[in-house]
C-alpha cells in the first residue's frame, strides 16, 4: 500500500489566521474527505458537506458566524448560507464558481472539458493530480508542493477573485455579483490566481479585515 496524502484545511489559511485569531474565535475544520475526515454514507454533494459543517458548528455551541469559503470550500459555505441563513452574519467567497453552466464548458470558458474533470483537478486523489491543480492554480506555479497537502440568501458578502484565475474565470466572479445582487461586493486582486489567498496573502487578508473588522 502506497503513502496516505491527506489535505488538511490549515494550510489554505496559514498566513491569514493570526490576523484574525485577536479577535475572533476561529474554526478551520477539514471538510468530508479532507484530512482524517470521513463519512460512510454515499452523499458527496456540497449540500451534505454543509449539513455535516452545520452539524459541526452546533456541537460547538456556535450560534451566529461568518464564513470565508475558498474554491470548493465556497461551494459549501454559499450551500450553508442558503440553507441556514439565519446562521451567517457575514459571508466571503473566495473564486467560487457557484454560477459554473454547463454552456461555459462548451464555450471554452475552462482548461477543463467536463464537471467531472473540473471536479478532479478540484479534488485531486493523487501527486500528479496535485501538481495538475497546483499548476493551474497559480499565475507563477509553486515549485515545491508539500506532503501533506492531500489527505439564495441576502447576507453582506465578499467575492474575492484572483485576476487571472484559469480555473474559475473572473467573469463567473461578476456573474455571481449580479445574482447575488447589491448585499455583495466583488475584488479583484491582480496577478493573482485560483490560489489568490496563497500568492497574495497580505492582499487577501487585508480585504478580509475590511470586510469583517466593521462587526
Amino acid at each position: 500500500m502506497g503513502p496516505t496524502l491527506l489535505a488538511n484545511a490549515m494550510w489554505q489559511y496559514a498566513e491569514v489566521l493570526r490576523h484574525f485569531t485577536p479577535r475572533f474565535n476561529v474554526y478551520v475544520p477539514d471538510l468530508i474527505f479532507f484530512g482524517r475526515s470521513y463519512t460512510s454514507r454515499p452523499d458527496r454533494t456540497e449540500s451534505f458537506q454543509a449539513r455535516c459543517l452545520m452539524r459541526l458548528i452546533d456541537l460547538q455551541g456556535v450560534k451566529r458566524m461568518s464564513m470565508v469559503g475558498i474554491s470548493y470550500g465556497g461551494f459549501v459555505a454559499y450551500s450553508l448560507a442558503v440553507q441556514y441563513p439565519q446562521a451567517l452574519d457575514r459571508l466571503v467567497l473566495c473564486c467560487t464558481g457557484v454560477c459554473l453552466e454547463v454552456k461555459d464548458l462548451e464555450a471554452g470558458l475552462f482548461p477543463v472539458k467536463s464537471l467531472e474533470e473540473a471536479k478532479q483537478v478540484l479534488t485531486p486523489q493523487t501527486p500528479e493530480k496535485l501538481r495538475e491543480l497546483m499548476r493551474v492554480s497559480f499565475v507563477r506555479p509553486a515549485t515545491g508542493v508539500p506532503s501533506f497537502f492531500l489527505s439564495d440568501f441576502i447576507r453582506p458578502t465578499l467575492l474575492v477573485w484572483g485576476e487571472q484565475d484559469r480555473i474559475f474565470p473572473l467573469e463567473l466572479g461578476h456573474r455571481l455579483k449580479r445574482h447575488i445582487g447589491d448585499s455583495a461586493k466583488l475584488v479583484v486582486i491582480k496577478n493573482a490566481g485560483h490560489a489568490v489567498n496563497l500568492e497574495k496573502p497580505k492582499e487577501f487578508s487585508k480585504h478580509l479585515k475590511l470586510f469583517l473588522f466593521v462587526m
